[in-house]
C-alpha cells in the first residue's frame, strides 16, 4: 500500500460543488492499493498512520501523532482519499502506467477496508468517494508531506 500523508489544518473533498469530507487539523491520506497487498497490509498502513508523529508539541516539534493532536487527548481528524495515481510509473515515456495500482475492484475493496477500520481506531475519520472526480483542497501545514509505502 502506497499512502502520501499531508500534516493540513483543513482539508475537504468536493464532487460536482458538494463537499462530501471535511477535517479541521489533522492529516490528509492519499492511498492507493497495489496488487500484491492483503488485509494485513491495510492493517499495518493503518496502525503506522495513527502513530506517525508528525504533529507539532507545544513546542512546535513534530512530537505528536494524530491521536493527540493537543497533547491532551484530543484526536486530529483523518481524511482518507484514494488515489491510485501514485502508482504512476513514468520510466517508460511521457505518459505514466498505472499497472501497479491494484485492479479497480480489489482497490476498492482495500480502501473500503481502511476506511472502515480507521473509523473504528480514530473518532474522526471523512473521506472522498472510490473512483470519483474529486477536488481535494488543503491548507498543508509546514508544509509536512510524507511519503508512507508498506509492503
Amino acid at each position: 500500500m502506497i499512502g502520501l500523508i499531508q500534516r493540513v489544518r483543513e482539508a475537504r473533498v468536493d464532487i460536482a460543488g458538494r463537499t462530501v469530507g471535511a477535517i479541521g487539523p489533522g492529516v490528509l491520506v492519499l492511498a492507493c492499493a497495489e496488487p500484491a497487498d492483503t488485509e494485513a497490509q491495510v492493517e499495518r498502513f493503518l496502525a503506522k498512520l495513527l502513530k506517525l508523529r508528525i504533529l507539532s508539541d507545544d513546542a512546535g516539534k513534530m512530537n505528536r501523532s494524530v491521536q493527540d493532536l493537543d497533547g491532551r487527548g484530543t484526536p486530529g481528524g483523518l481524511l482518507i482519499v484514494s488515489q491510485f495515481t501514485l502508482a504512476a510509473d513514468v520510466s517508460g515515456g511521457n505518459r505514466p502506467s498505472f499497472t501497479g495500482a491494484a485492479p479497480a475492484a480489489q482497490g476498492r475493496a482495500l480502501y473500503d477496508l481502511l476506511v472502515a477500520r480507521a473509523r473504528a481506531a480514530h473518532p474522526v475519520v471523512a473521506t472522498g468517494e472510490f473512483g470519483a472526480d474529486m477536488q481535494v483542497h488543503l491548507v498543508n501545514d509546514g508544509p509536512v508531506t510524507i511519503p508512507l509505502r508498506i509492503a
